[in-house]
């Protein structure tokens, strides 16, 4: 994935209501679940790469808001699968094309992938990151199935193959037919938990100003230091702005391997906020071979209070992470 912050802002539509329940990591692939929070992943760069690419590990403190077209630069996010029913398996397809409409076959590899592809709805109890399979003619597809009915935004997290291209976001709503009842956001919290991992909050996120995150994952009161790398580093991070679902990827500072970054228990971030708002942070790590996710409510800047979560609020957590 892009390595430094991404921030993406999108077209607000459909849902009127935001309300979001926590994530559940669940084994491989999770997705997020119920009132318990869930976690995500990263990589690390020299100090020239990461100023010619006007990032840092450190963070990327630009707040440009990417990702609220369908097309960007030259490239457009064409999907073929605008509406699923909820509860169903469906199959995803969606295409990149450029600028003469031809289908862009050929993509620079950033975090083990061509192309990662983040889901959320509109209400943020859905959340998941996947990677979809690309066929020789630039179809990409991945099995998804969505556990209710609503409003979803698709991103497409690539960089096209060739000199000087550079990272893009886009997307594209999705429809889940079906009854719509959205949960509400859960209140601000520093503790997750997902799958039997407590993952603990430290730090703050600012509106136009780089801050840093940590998060401590445990296990049963023991802090984990084994944590094994996913998509090439110990965990990745997704923030989405609980109203139009500004997008923000934020990957950790350094990478395993680097002879400095530790495999936990704790996980370092530094992310910009494009503006004040209440935001979800979801968490990826992998330990013992499986995924989990963990979620947060933060808020930033002077944004009012979350509402408190309902009290049947949950979520599915199933399929979460495509490979």
């Amino acid at each position: 994935m892009h390595t430094g912050l991404r921030i993406t802002a999108f077209a607000a539509a459909l849902a009127a209501t935001f309300g979001t329940a926590y994530g559940v990591g669940a084994g491989v692939d999770p997705i997020v679940a119920d009132s318990e929070p869930a976690p995500h992943d990263e990589h690390g760069e020299s100090s020239a790469q990461q100023q010619k690419k006007g990032e840092s590990h450190a963070g990327h403190e630009s707040t440009r808001a990417d990702g609220l077209e369908i097309s960007a630069n030259g490239y457009t996010l064409d999907l073929a699968t605008p509406r699923v029913t909820a509860g169903q398996n469906a199959e995803l397809r969606f295409t990149v094309r450029d600028a003469s409409g031809e289908a862009v076959t050929a993509y620079q590899r950033e975090h083990d992938k061509e192309l990662h592809l983040v889901l959320a709805s509109r209400d943020l109890v859905t959340y998941r990151h996947l990677h979809p399979t690309r066929a020789t003619d630039g179809t990409w597809s991945t099995p998804v199935e969505l556990p209710e009915a609503g409003g979803y935004r698709v991103f497409a997290d690539f960089t096209p193959a060739g000199k000087g291209a550079e990272n893009l976001t886009l997307g594209a709503d999705l429809a889940a037919s079906g009854r719509y009842e959205p949960a509400r956001l859960p209140a601000p919290t520093s503790t997750a938990r997902a799958d039997g991992y407590q993952v603990e909050l430290a730090g703050s996120l600012r509106p136009g100003k780089a801050s840093e995150l940590k998060l401590k994952v445990s296990r049963a009161g023991e802090p984990v230091s084994d944590l094994q790398p996913y998509l090439g580093a110990y965990g990745h991070l997704v923030a989405l702005r609980s109203g139009d679902l500004a997008y923000l990827h934020v990957h950790p500072n350094g990478e395993p391997g680097d002879g400095a970054t530790e495999p936990g228990p704790e996980i370092s971030f530094t992310a910009t906020a494009p503006s004040d708002g209440t935001y979800r942070l979801f968490l990826d790590f992998r330990h013992r071979g499986n995924v989990h996710t963990a979620a947060f409510t933060v808020r930033a800047g002077s944004a009012p209070d979350a509402q408190e979560p309902a009290p049947t609020a949950t979520t599915e957590h199933t399929d979460g992470h495509g490979h």
